[in-house]
């Protein structure tokens, strides 16, 4: 049996941590949390472990680390169904074609999910969090992409499993986070049974890599480059950092600002969230379209029941390639 000391030794001490919460998420004593600053690149710990001091099996902070065990596959061998989608009604604040937003509205409003994990953030600030959203209002208010950020996302999913009791949970996630849940899906402790149980399904996100808050949004972009972040409309990765103000774009090549990546991100393969059940992203699709990659029968089922509303629009625009060769880079890098 496994413990935080020996997830601290192999993932922790070593740089490999990819900050996704999962751990903090489904520790049962609460011991494990995200400091901020400096000593936010990996969990710390209130010295408290079930198995550790009491000898109590547990494990589960262990079982659902996506750093643990096994390199990612150089391809997905599962199903892989594009389409260039974008949302059937007017979203303010969307991110590329709102695609992923009216996918989770319809879920939303048809009772297939009844709760959607996700990352919220400051209008003022852009400063990032991870939250519980329960109605299709809430979400549509809060629409568009923070990939950007790292935000320890899974952290939430304690709060919808066990506070919300929701039994039937979206997720929109980093590639790692969708990975950390796939372990947690397949996982025999019956510790982490409950939390498995009350995924229905998991929209990931095409990722570069994160960026830490502080050092990017307050060291670079305001202190360096003085950009007030009320006047950022919107921030993408596509090979460099294009920050999108009211008038003008600014890119800003990966290498300046490659101290505010995460380092856990180094060691990451997964471009396209490849353990997701869809998968989406801005590039292979023409502008103002997501491209969506289907994965599984339920991803298949709340896209379908998506288009079949109106509220998703969908074509067979998406270019496979683009994304490959994206997928290619990140495995290069």
């Amino acid at each position: 049996m496994t413990n935080y000391l020996d997830l601290k030794e192999k993932v922790w001490d070593t740089n490999r941590c990819s900050g996704c919460g999962g751990c903090v998420a489904v520790c049962p004593a609460d011991a494990l949390y995200f400091k901020k600053g400096e000593e936010s690149i990996k969990p710390s710990s209130n010295g408290y472990c079930k198995d550790a001091n009491d000898g109590v099996p547990c494990g589960a902070c262990y079982d659902i680390c996506p750093r643990i065990e096994g390199e990612m596959p150089e391809s997905s061998s599962c199903r892989e169904e594009y389409m260039a989608a974008k949302a059937g009604f007017e979203i303010s604040g969307k991110q590329s074609g709102g695609a992923v937003s009216a996918i989770l509205y319809d879920s939303l409003e048809r009772g297939i999910v009844d709760a959607v994990v996700t990352v919220t953030e400051d209008p003022w600030t852009l400063k990032p969090k991870s939250t519980v959203i329960t109605s299709g209002e809430a979400l549509i208010s809060s629409a568009g992409s923070r990939y950007n950020w790292w935000v320890p996302l899974l952290a939430a999913l304690k709060e919808a499993v066990i506070g919300k009791k929701c039994k039937n949970i979206a997720i929109v996630a980093l590639p790692c986070a969708a990975r950390a849940v796939e372990k947690l899906r397949k996982s025999d402790n019956e510790l982490l049974g409950p939390f498995a149980k009350s995924i229905k399904y998991v929209i990931g996100l095409f990722c570069t890599e994160s960026f830490d808050y502080e050092k990017l949004m307050e060291g670079k972009l305001k202190s360096e480059l003085q950009i007030n972040p009320m006047d950022i409309e919107r921030m993408d990765v596509r090979g460099k950092l294009v920050v999108t103000l009211k008038n003008e774009d600014i890119s800003i090549p990966l290498e300046d600002i490659e101290d505010t990546i995460r380092p856990g991100c180094h060691i990451c393969k997964d471009f396209d969230a490849l353990y997701a059940d869809i998968s989406a992203g801005s590039v292979g699709s023409p502008a103002g379209y997501t491209t969506l990659i289907v994965r599984s029968d339920t991803g298949k089922l709340a896209v379908d029941r998506a288009i079949e509303s109106g509220r998703l629009v969908a074509t067979d625009e998406a270019d496979p390639a683009v994304v490959t060769k994206y997928r290619d880079k990140k495995h290069q890098k």
